[in-house]
């Protein structure tokens, strides 16, 4: 099922709130690798307005029709790129929309989450939401969507752990890395990992790898789509590794695949073999969730 597709959830009291002026906004200067808010904002844009999308993502076609920047000049015009990442968004979404039925009311953190929209496809009208991303992201996000009584911005480095002193743990807490630990050194993605199952007992990590041979191409600037060259990827994962993840603590319970769902067209024939056949179902793009132990009772 799309996240477009999925029933209002239970005990909505609060709509998500509109982000900001609906006036034009002047073209952002970013680094290289905040750049890619920008495309991964693009491509959720250029899915979402098909009648058939498998993301439904009217915040970000709205963002994309007010920043002056030439997104298809510089990304192209790729529908089955877009289509991808928008089934890769969906598996975040639908983690994220099943921790809100089971904790309402609790914390939403979003490591590194750039121009992500998903509070808007989502929210419950109930969770705290908290974006941690390095301070020129945060201050293009707050321009282009300024927080809500339930958000907040916090521009720190997610790799530095002091933003969770910053959380409110005590009634469940989901992070998500969406589209971050691939610019992380291995050293950094295991302690990220290790840090998160051993603040938050109980909680959950939703991340995304790309595989090693895509980190490999990107680490030597062969992974060019029209202008844009893909940043270096130093971590890759093949996702017949994930297993591995729960070696970085042992506040690590579980480990867990989400496979994308309801592709459309031949990418949606072909997304069964590619997820269950060999070579590709172990060397493909993953999304994976890291479920964290409850801390020990004292008796």
């Amino acid at each position: 099922m799309s996240s477009g597709d999925r029933p209002e959830q239970a005990e909505r009291t609060e709509r998500a709130e509109p982000a900001g002026p609906a006036g034009p906004i002047a073209r952002p200067e970013l680094g290289e690798v905040p750049e890619t808010a920008l495309w991964t904002l693009w491509h959720r844009a250029v899915e979402a307005r098909r009648p058939d999308t498998v993301l439904n993502d009217p915040k970000a076609v709205e963002l994309v029709d007010r920043i002056d920047y030439p997104f298809a000049e510089r990304f192209g015009t790729n529908g089955t790129q877009a289509q991808l990442q928008a089934l890769r968004t969906a598996c975040f979404d639908r983690e994220v929309a099943d921790f809100l039925l089971r904790e309402p009311r609790g914390t939403v953190v979003c490591l590194g989450e750039g121009l992500e929209t998903q509070y808007w496809r989502v929210d419950n009208g109930r969770a705290r939401w908290l974006t941690v991303d390095l301070p020129e992201a945060v201050a293009l996000r707050e321009r282009l969507l300024p927080p809500g009584p339930r958000q907040r911005y916090l521009a720190a480095d997610a790799t530095d752990l002091g933003w969770a002193a910053e959380v409110d743990s005590s009634r469940g807490v989901l992070v998500t890395a969406q589209g971050l630990l691939m610019y992380l050194r291995p050293a950094q993605v295991k302690a990220l990992i290790a840090g998160c199952a051993e603040r938050f007992p109980g909680g959950s990590l939703v991340l995304d790898a790309v595989p090693r041979w895509f980190g490999r191409l990107t680490v030597s600037g062969r992974m060019r789509s029209h202008d844009y060259v893909a940043p270096p990827m130093p971590w890759g994962m093949d996702a017949g590794e994930r297993a591995k993840l729960s070696t970085a603590s042992p506040a690590v319970a579980a480990v867990r695949d989400v496979r994308p769902t309801g592709g459309r067209g031949v990418l949606g024939a072909l997304l069964p073999l590619a997820l269950t056949v060999p070579p590709l179902a172990t060397r493909r793009p993953s999304v994976t969730v890291l479920e964290f132990a409850e801390r020990p009772q004292l008796s």
